[in-house]
Order: structure tokens, then C-alpha cells, then sequence
């Protein structure tokens, strides 16, 4: 009977673990950049054998005793490009990242979005984050430029030919587990080994895109559905838990 109020409590804490992951996803639908995520589920294992044993059989076939569930980002799933037509709006088309220089020289991941200019002239995030490559805009620059490769050019007050001044690079993702989204659109990375760099002109790459934003690659079709199913879900494994609480309560009864 305790094996019953196991299982239907690692399945509960399962499903209870995918209605936060997509309420996460739609509570950034609007958020540019933003990349939702799925839940995998896993079955937990153990190995067969006397339970009063200390030494469990180690060559009896494992058996499942519940689930247990995974977050994983659909980060190669790019978003709708908004176009804005502002020149410090940027977005990726198709997969990669920029890398941000995060507190105390962290790496931070970012699909790109509005761009600011600081105060010490470089080229950051709207909050501020200024990116790896630290690219410094004077101040007499105008006509700011960011080609497909992210090459950066602005034409200056004592030049009449454009001047570049430095390349956002992209760099591209090994495994999803290695980031945590943040707010803003923003992953922190988690394995500094997990990314290489993306040349914009191999096959596997991606472009820029200026004076656009890509919008999150929510579905909310899609995410209400997966609602309703993990809603289902998680009534049925409650009603596994009432009913062995039910049962319980016979077998004590009769005890008596």
C-alpha cells in the first residue's frame, strides 16, 4: 500500500513540475527572444529483489517505480523577426547566441533585442550588459551599421568613409541542459565548455538581422492544449493517491 502513495506522489511532483514549466511559457509569451521549454519524463528504476536484504540482486532486471521529470529549452526553435526599423534593434535568424559579459566576468547567452550605448561608449544590452566582444562607439559616431556577419560600422565626424569598429560573434550551444533562462530573455551559462564559436557563413550558422526583434517562439495553442493534458494528468495520480488512502482506511477498519 506504500508503494502506491509513492508512486502517485513522484507522479504528482512530476506533473506538478510541467504545470510550472509551461506557465513559465506563457507567462513570456510577449517576451522578445524568449525560448520555451518542454518537460521530458523519465522512469525512475530500481533493481529487483528481497527488500529486506542488505545487499540489493544486482543482476535482477530493473523495475520502474514512478517518473521524474526533465526541463529541457527548445533553443534551436528560432522565433517570428518583428520587424521595428530601428538601428539598434537586433535579432539572429536561425540558431546561435550573443555572448554577454555577465557580473564578475560570468557568460550570459542572449538572442539578441534592443541594444543600448553606455556612457563609457559601449555597446550593451538595454539593461546595461555589455557584450563579449566590448564594442566601443564613439561618441561622434552616426549611422550605425550591423551587417549579416555583425560586422559593426558608423560613419564618423572627422571621416567621410565608414569606419569599423568591431564584430559581434555568435557562438552556438552543445547541449541545452548547460543554460538557465533568466529574465529578460537572458541564459545564464552554466558549462563555459558548452559553447563554441558559429561563423555566420557556415552552413550551421545563422545571420543578423538589424532593426528587427524576434518575438518568443510561444505558441499559446499549442501550450493550452499541453495544459489540459498535464491538468488531466495530474487529477488522475490524485485519484490514485484517494484511492489508496481508501483502501488504507478498509484495512484498518477490518483490523479492528
Amino acid at each position: 500500500m506504500n508503494d502506491a502513495f509513492e508512486i502517485g506522489a513522484i507522479a504528482l511532483n512530476a506533473q506538478q513540475r510541467a504545470l510550472e514549466v509551461l506557465a513559465g511559457n506563457v507567462a513570456n509569451v510577449n517576451t522578445p527572444a524568449f525560448k520555451r521549454s518542454d518537460v521530458r519524463f523519465v522512469d525512475l528504476l530500481t533493481a529487483q529483489g528481497d527488500p529486506t536484504s542488505p545487499t540489493p540482486n544486482l543482476e535482477a532486471p530493473p523495475q520502474s517505480v514512478g517518473v521524474t521529470a526533465r526541463t529541457i529549452m527548445s533553443i534551436d526553435d528560432p522565433g517570428e523577426i518583428k520587424r521595428t526599423g530601428n538601428a539598434l534593434d537586433i535579432a539572429i535568424s536561425g540558431n546561435g547566441f550573443i555572448e554577454l559579459l555577465g557580473p564578475h566576468g560570468t557568460s550570459l547567452l542572449w538572442r539578441g533585442g534592443t541594444l543600448s550605448i553606455q556612457s563609457d561608449g559601449l555597446l550593451s544590452t538595454a539593461d546595461g550588459i555589455p557584450l563579449r566582444a566590448m564594442i566601443a562607439i564613439p561618441s561622434d559616431a552616426s549611422d550605425l551599421r550591423i551587417d549579416q556577419r555583425g560586422d559593426v560600422s558608423a560613419l564618423l565626424s572627422d571621416s567621410t568613409e565608414r569606419v569599423e569598429l568591431g564584430r559581434i560573434d555568435l557562438v552556438r550551444v552543445l547541449s541545452p541542459e548547460s543554460l538557465k533562462s533568466m529574465d529578460g530573455g537572458l541564459f545564464e551559462l552554466l558549462n563555459a565548455s558548452a559553447i563554441e564559436p558559429l561563423e555566420p557563413d557556415n552552413e550551421r550558422a545563422s545571420r543578423f538581422v538589424q532593426g528587427g526583434i524576434e518575438q518568443s517562439n510561444v505558441n499559446m495553442n499549442d501550450e493550452m492544449v499541453r495544459l489540459m493534458i498535464v491538468q488531466r494528468s495530474y487529477a488522475a495520480n490524485a485519484q490514485i493517491v484517494q484511492a489508496a488512502d481508501q483502501l488504507a482506511s478498509i484495512n484498518n477498519s477490518l483490523r479492528k
